[in-house]
């Protein structure tokens, strides 16, 4: 059975890359542009992992992280933040609100893959 990722990206061009990377290593794919419509899609779908920026409009990263957190069943689902930021504050806090992982864009997708099979083994 494939595993079902959610990607959480404020930018088109990102989600369009991360679709790519991820469907062409055998996962399916949910996109969601902001945490606001990432919390209201993990209501009505079952995921395996999120990928998610940290910096966006409406719910950013780290606000989307705790919503997942506290949802019945999230506790831990692995959740990588993949951002520009690389500032260890910014590192701490996504850590603290739960994030299983942290890749810096720009990214390898051999990179991304290593740390989403590193989170959640197939």
């Amino acid at each position: 059975m494939l595993k079902k990722i959610m990607t959480v990206d404020d930018s088109s061009t990102v989600r369009k890359v991360l679709n790519e990377v991820l469907s062409g290593a055998g996962y399916q794919v949910v996109e969601a542009s902001d945490g606001e419509e990432a919390v209201n899609k993990l209501e009505q779908t079952n995921i395996d992992l999120l990928v998610t920026d940290l910096n966006m409009p409406n719910m950013n990263g780290v606000e989307l992280i705790k919503r997942v957190r506290q949802q019945p069943g999230k506790r831990f689902m692995p959740i990588i933040m993949l951002t520009s930021e690389s500032q260890k504050e910014m590192k701490t806090a996504g850590k603290k609100a739960g994030a299983s992982g942290w890749v810096t864009k720009p990214f390898r997708p051999e990179q991304l893959l290593s740390v989403i099979q590193m989170v959640c083994p197939a």
